[in-house]
């Protein structure tokens, strides 16, 4: 079972290939603040809904010094069919061995339809400047995060 991230935490470093193959690290973005979101499949209504929310609002955050990584166990190929379907500007990063996914505390058991399963837990993980955890949510909801978030920060 992962553990999940507290506020002062060093978030775990991650090289990860975004939907075109190549490589995308959180140590790339050092010196800005970064909105890590992990959510369990490409091309499905929830995760289709949240990363069509970051899209949407991406000029608006990068306007405030926060990149936006989402982070899911799906291959490049499905993460380069889910942006050119929907249009999508949020830089997807696949994590098919789940290691970043465990690292940041969003895989492992949760409910779904009154059952437990085993799988991605939708979550997010804000990181500053330095490379530390300034929030980390778990649980969250696809529809309304994005917002909620820029509320959350005072944006």
């Amino acid at each position: 079972m992962s553990t999940r991230l507290s506020p002062g935490d060093t978030a775990p470093d991650f090289t990860l290939p975004d939907a075109d193959g190549r490589p995308v690290s959180l140590a790339g973005h050092k010196g800005r603040k970064v909105i890590v979101y992990f959510y369990p499949a490409a091309l499905t209504p929830g995760c289709t809904k949240q990363a069509c929310d970051f899209t949407d609002n991406l000029d608006f955050l990068a306007g405030h010094g926060y990149d936006v990584i989402g982070v899911s166990p799906d291959k490049p190929e499905k993460l380069a069919k889910f942006c050119e379907k929907e249009e999508l500007k949020v830089t997807l990063v696949g994590d098919p061995e789940k290691k970043v996914l465990e690292a940041y505390g969003a895989f492992g058991e949760k409910k779904l339809y009154g059952k437990t399963v085993t799988g991605v837990i939708r979550s997010t993980v804000i990181v500053d400047e330095e490379g530390k955890v300034e929030r980390a949510l778990y649980n969250v909801k696809a529809t309304g995060h994005v917002a909620k978030i820029i509320k959350d920060l005072g944006l």
